[in-house]
């Protein structure tokens, strides 16, 4: 290898960090040579210039885990990273990292292919570009350039993290935008193909489950829509406690009521609104069918007198605080077995929030509705006797709809 090679290094940042040279590919699948691949990477990202020893240590060690020989420590790292290179050429690891006054400093002499800046310049040509078609072919061609995070295995590193940031703000934001443009031509399946691949480096962006729910209506994939809805609606209540938005339950409405996009004898619909898998205990449910049913009884108490409580039953840790994730996760589970048995069949509940449970008491006075939740407090601290959770129940009518 010799700095006046015509072949270009092909540098990958963007999810695996790998080095190509021809045939020859060196990547950091090897956790255990992570102190390597961390120098290489800052070597070749600021290869515009030279690199004092410092702080390379400080990179590499920190202030505080320093070995009592820093320099020859550093020395031996080198020799490991230039190890590497050789896999790719017998020459290359002298040839890329050079020794220069003191400093260390990558061989900008050798042409380098880099996968960041593939990006960028596809990014800027759309942006450029005045014709929505061209736009459209740039920057479906950069977000396929994006494989995941920069240096996602190194995401902790302090220098690492603003640069991750920019990358990922702006695959984001061009998906997004490349989205729009795929709408306004109607080409659907090009839409649930790239959302599908966008979700899976950014899983909890509402904005993308809105494009792909409408396509898959649009391609007459309701069922498919109804999916997406409902782990969508699990994964955001689950992670951050929120329910999808007005226009996400718009969407999901619309998917279910073109369900049966033909006509059906009543037969079919009868079996369809069967409750299957049928048991004692309350009706579990989401909470966007929680609340039309508690529209549908607060009607119904206006016209008829009935005594309807509600009831909200709260998660917490010791001291009123917040439970560890996990902790909760498990203390969730096991409460709502204890509410669905604990429950009369006539009731409904539903998981409103990450640590909150809401059910329905229809024909229960203000009394009985206390003893309900009572027992169900009592049957937790009897079965989960070293459980953290605090549980607290508040009981209230409920108001007629006038």
């Amino acid at each position: 290898m010799t700095e006046k090679t015509a072949t270009p290094i092909n540098i990958n940042f963007l999810g695996e960090f790998s080095i190509q040279l021809g045939s020859a590919e060196i990547n950091d699948s090897d956790n255990r040579t992570r102190k390597v691949w961390l120098l290489l990477a800052y070597m070749i990202y600021y290869r515009s210039r030279p690199i004092p020893p410092e702080e390379l240590i400080s990179l590499l060690w920190g202030e505080d885990g320093r070995s009592s020989n820093p320099a020859n420590a550093l020395k031996t790292m080198f020799h490991r990273a230039r190890t590497a290179l050789s896999q790719l050429d017998e020459r290359a690891g002298r040839t890329l990292i050079l020794r220069r006054e003191g400093t260390y400093a990558w061989n900008t002499d050798i042409p380098l292919n880099l996968d960041i800046d593939r990006f960028d310049a596809l990014y800027q040509a759309g942006i450029q570009t005045k014709a929505p078609a061209e736009r459209l072919n740039f920057w479906l061609e950069a977000l396929n350039v994006y494989q995941g995070e920069f240096l996602s295995k190194l995401s902790a590193e302090p220098w690492v993290v603003p640069i991750a940031a920019h990358y990922h703000n702006l695959y984001i934001q061009m998906a997004l935008e490349t989205l729009s443009l795929l709408e306004k031509q109607r080409r659907w399946q090009d839409i649930i193909s790239l959302c599908r691949g966008v979700l899976g480096q950014d899983p909890y962006m509402e904005e993308l489950y809105r494009y792909l729910m409408n396509a898959q209506i649009q391609l007459g994939e309701q069922n498919s829509a109804v999916k997406v809805y409902e782990d969508m609606s699990e994964l955001l209540l689950t992670q951050f406690g929120v329910m999808p938005s007005d226009e996400m339950l718009s969407l999901y409405r619309e998917a279910i009521r073109t369900v049966n996009d033909h006509t059906v004898s009543s037969g079919v619909i009868l079996e369809q609104l069967r409750e299957t898998n049928s048991g004692s205990g309350a009706l579990l449910c989401d909470y966007d069918v929680f609340k039309a049913i508690y529209q549908c009884f607060a009607r119904a108490v206006a016209r008829s007198g009935d005594a309807v409580h509600l009831a909200l039953l709260s998660i917490s840790g010791p001291d009123g605080k917040e439970l560890p994730r996990r902790s909760l996760d498990r203390v969730v589970e096991n409460l709502q077995e204890l509410i669905c048995a604990g429950l009369r069949k006539g009731d409904v509940a539903a998981r409103c929030s990450v640590s909150q449970f809401v059910f329905l008491l229809p024909q229960a006075n203000y009394e009985n509705s206390c003893m309900v939740c009572d027992r169900i407090l009592k049957s937790f601290t009897r079965q989960y006797p070293h459980s953290p959770a605090q549980l607290h129940a508040i009981v209230q009518p409920l108001e007629p709809n006038p």
